[in-house]
């Protein structure tokens, strides 16, 4: 098939027709081949700078898997391409590190809604918006979950900038701030902390496209510091495997929608 030069979006390098409507996000370019493993005939449609793209099938449907790198700025540029290529639903596929102390490592975390302690979404709506999941995927995370016996965590995280600036806040000149803040977080509820997620629900909703995120909880400073078990955790299969069969679900449920 012949695809026009001006049809190409700019960052990720894909065509309109390339991706399919459903998308897996990891952060780590390394990941996308390893989660497109789970897809029926993957194929690599583009590597280009943070973002590596490929696309499979599953139940019959197409989708794809993107990376989007570190935080919020690439997130938010890979979710935007994906769109104007035609994605709508998308899954955010990470790591994350625990904040309540009842989040081990090891756990899942399903976000309901983020902290926007990020940029990025400020860009887009003002701070008094909140950063919500879709409902549809959170509900298709949580079922994905359950049906393989995972133990997992339902809540609101943290999205930040620095990741520095949350393992050594001490070192900063705002210290005073990011103390404050995290005090507050922990005060609240907060289950975790990651870097994409406000971003990306905020970028969502404002495209009106679903977007949910599920992450693996590799270690958690709070338990560290209260001499509890603390090991840290790097295979995020479950998760992806989480991912993957939500997606499936997902799938389903829209086929039985259009009938």
């Amino acid at each position: 098939m012949h695809y026009a030069e001006e049809e190409m979006q700019y960052h990720l390098q894909i065509h309109n027709g390339q991706v399919g409507k459903y998308v897996i996000l990891p952060g780590d370019p390394k990941r996308c081949e390893k989660i497109a493993a789970y897809f029926e005939h993957p194929v690599l449609i583009a590597d280009s700078r943070e973002f590596v793209t490929y696309t499979g099938t599953l139940e019959g449907e197409t989708v794809s898997v993107t990376s989007t790198g570190i935080g919020g700025p690439s997130a938010a540029i890979a979710m935007e391409e994906l769109f104007k290529a035609g994605a709508h639903t998308f899954i955010r596929v990470g790591t994350c590190g625990g904040i309540d102390t009842e989040v081990q490592s090891g756990d899942l975390v399903i976000a309901t809604g983020a902290v926007r302690a990020e940029g990025t979404s400020r860009e887009y709506a003002p701070i008094e918006y909140p950063a919500v999941a879709n409902l549809d995927v959170i509900c298709a995370l949580r079922e994905a979950a359950r049906d393989q016996a995972i133990r997992f965590h339902t809540g609101v995280v943290q999205s930040k900038d620095s990741f520095y600036g949350q393992h050594e806040p001490q070192v900063m000149p705002v210290d005073y701030m990011l103390q404050q803040h995290w005090g507050a977080w922990k005060k609240m509820g907060c289950l975790a902390s990651e870097m994409e997620s406000a971003a990306l629900f905020i970028v969502a909703q404002y495209l009106r496209v679903r977007c949910g995120a599920v992450f693996l909880t590799m270690a958690n400073q709070e338990r560290e510091v209260l001499g509890l078990s603390n090991p840290v955790v790097h295979d995020t299969d479950m998760a992806v495997r989480v991912g993957v069969e939500a997606l499936k679900k997902l799938i389903a449920q829209d086929r039985m929608t259009k009938l």
